[in-house]
């Protein structure tokens, strides 16, 4: 089990989670532009109104999504799993 292979490993790992949460935080990102635009307008500067939007467009986002990031999960897992008896073999 050399460097390399649990290089591979982790780098597997961190982009899995990087794509899995990209979606969420580029909705919520949007969403916050969008209401920081609406209270710089309307000169409402309530820090608990981006609050609900935000989560309302990661839930939205996650049911969006779901399927995409489960196939991605499960196909990482397999990958994973399928991969133990190198780690254990050594090769």
């Amino acid at each position: 089990m050399g460097q390399e292979f649990i290089s591979d490993m982790a780098n597997q790992g961190i982009r899995v989670a990087l794509m899995i949460s990209a979606p969420m935080l580029i909705g919520a990102l949007f969403m916050g532009i969008l209401v920081s635009l609406f209270q710089a307008v309307t000169q409402i500067n309530e820090q608990t109104l981006s609050f609900i939007p935000k989560i309302l467009v990661i839930v939205a986002t996650m049911v969006y999504f779901a399927p995409w990031m489960s196939d991605t999960l499960m196909t990482y897992t397999r990958e994973l799993i399928l991969s133990i008896p190198r780690m254990v073999l050594g090769q």
